[in-house]
């Protein structure tokens, strides 16, 4: 959630962000009217309630007839303090709605524009060039190193499900298992996270539950599936003061994930490159804002060091604001080369949330050892996800269909240097 008073003292900052974003620029004066009114509602029934308690000790001072004139007067007081009480409530109330409907301000250098309208970093490696035979899809390798059933996954769960199975369920989990690694070396503490959570913990992400398709909902628990360990993450420290003075709170989660992908008909049908369940290993910061940018490139060295591990060609991007998500005020996608789709496709990304999340769960720090306190930042960043099966098992395939490991999950697999091709 934004800053109300950062908004009513800049408006044109989150009016660019909003233009930016190509999204509604008239909430913002929507948001300052509706905050006047409540300032000005609060006023009124302070005031209200002030001359209510000096009414009050005139009656009790008062005799007579002049008491019972002042108790008159006191009581239609009274009834004036309670509709000014529920005039401001309903103005907090409204203002409150509207200004949790406005996405996080981006930070200057945000591509504007949509999807589309990503800038590209850099690129490092070079996609591999297939010369000597045809390369496969990832769907045929997995099925002839017996690493993935689509079949059986549909007859089990419906579309998009899938099993992992042999190499396949060993392979992911070396994966994961160098990610844990990697993250525990940069100071991260491990974390196996819940899955479902209550809505005010998603609502505090982020997330609409009221509108956002790709939410599964448990509406007779009033529970939510959660699309990343993320949410489960930022609700840790929901309505805590945090002690930062040592450095950054870092945690890395690991969860399965769940997204309903609506809106996705007809997109990526074969394989496991979108489904409606898989695993990830997710890092999550709290730091202070004006650490957070410089957190924000460590979480992207951290991403591109994994993908080095797994000698993956692959660029990096900086999403455009329409593209960014309520949270994120800055995003970088690093998007490895699938050879058979011919492009790029995401394997990880990186946000940076600043303080807007922090405000919306009442996560806070100490200014300065001082009594005042501040909402924080929080970051988020995937180290691993069972997408990087699909760039793993094309890239590194043979013209057998067998794999070649990457050096660095060998030892996570027991030594084997090759995912074989069953025997039939």
């Amino acid at each position: 959630m934004i800053d109300v008073n950062e908004l009513r003292g800049n408006p044109e900052k989150f009016r660019l962000s909003q233009r930016a974003r190509k999204a509604d620029e008239s909430l913002v004066d929507a948001i300052i009217a509706a905050d006047s009114r409540r300032r000005e509602s609060v006023t009124r029934a302070e005031a209200l309630r002030a001359e209510q308690n000096a009414f009050s000790k005139r009656v009790a001072k008062a005799q007579g007839d002049d008491r019972q004139a002042l108790l008159a007067e006191v009581k239609e007081l009274a009834a004036s303090v309670k509709t000014a009480a529920a005039e401001a409530e309903g103005a907090k109330s409204e203002a409150d709605a509207l200004l949790r409907r406005l996405p996080n301000a981006i930070l200057d250098g945000v591509p504007a524009g949509g999807e589309e309208d990503f800038v590209v970093v850099k690129t490092v490696g070079e996609p591999r060039q297939f010369n000597d035979f045809e390369p496969r899809d990832h769907l045929e390798i997995g099925e002839l190193i017996g690493a993935i059933d689509m079949e059986r996954g549909a007859k089990v769960s419906g579309s998009r499900f899938y099993f992992l199975k042999g190499m396949g369920a060993r392979l992911e989990l070396a994966l994961l298992n160098m990610a844990m690694d990697q993250a525990v070396a940069a100071g991260f503490t491990p974390m196996i996270t819940p899955t479902l959570v209550r809505p005010e913990t998603m609502q505090g992400t982020g997330f609409d539950i009221a509108h956002d398709a790709e939410i599964y909902r448990l509406p007779e628990d009033d529970l939510y599936l959660t699309g990343t360990s993320e949410v489960a993450l930022a609700g840790y420290h929901s309505d805590e003061i945090l002690d930062l003075s040592a450095g950054p709170l870092r945690y890395a989660g690991w969860s399965s994930c769940y997204r309903r992908e609506a809106g996705s008909h007809g997109k990526d049908t074969r394989g496991i490159i979108r489904v409606h369940q898989f695993n990830k290993v997710e890092m999550f910061t709290y730091t202070t804002v004006e650490e957070s940018y410089a957190e924000h490139e460590r979480m992207l060295a951290w991403e591109e060091e994994m993908l080095a591990k797994v000698e993956l060609p692959y660029r990096v991007i900086d999403t455009a604001a329409g593209d960014l998500g309520m949270s994120a005020a800055r995003k970088f996608d690093c998007e490895a080369w699938v050879p058979t789709q011919n492009a790029y496709r995401e394997l990880t990304s990186t946000s940076n949330c600043t303080g807007f999340q922090a405000r919306r769960l009442n996560i806070r720090e100490r200014v300065d050892g001082a009594k005042g306190t501040r909402a924080v930042a929080t970051l988020n960043g995937t180290l691993a996800t069972t997408r990087w099966i699909v760039a793993i098992l094309e890239h590194h395939q043979n013209p057998d269909g067998s794999v070649t490991v990457p050096a660095a999950l060998r030892p996570y697999l027991g030594g084997l240097e090759v995912l074989p091709v069953l025997q039939t």
